[in-house]
């Protein structure tokens, strides 16, 4: 994953990912969504994002799962 894609998903997911998101798969899948659309509207590829990351869809999963406002871990 580059610098910049890695930046981006971390700030992505603390932005976007609210405390009462619901972790089924409909949510996550929107989710997955509008983080890719994100990403091209600013010029970022899904290669940079998925480069390094097993799962997108994991990712936006465990950050719902073990949310921690302001905390990006």
């Amino acid at each position: 994953m580059t610098t910049r894609g890695i930046n981006f998903l971390d700030r992505w997911i603390i932005n976007n990912v609210p405390e009462t998101a619901r972790a089924d798969v409909v949510s996550i899948d929107e989710l997955t969504h509008k983080l890719f659309a994100d990403a091209k509207a600013i010029g970022i590829k899904r290669a940079e994002i998925d480069e390094e990351v097993d799962s997108i869809y994991r990712t936006i999963l465990d950050a719902i799962v073990h949310y921690d406002a302001g905390n990006p871990e």
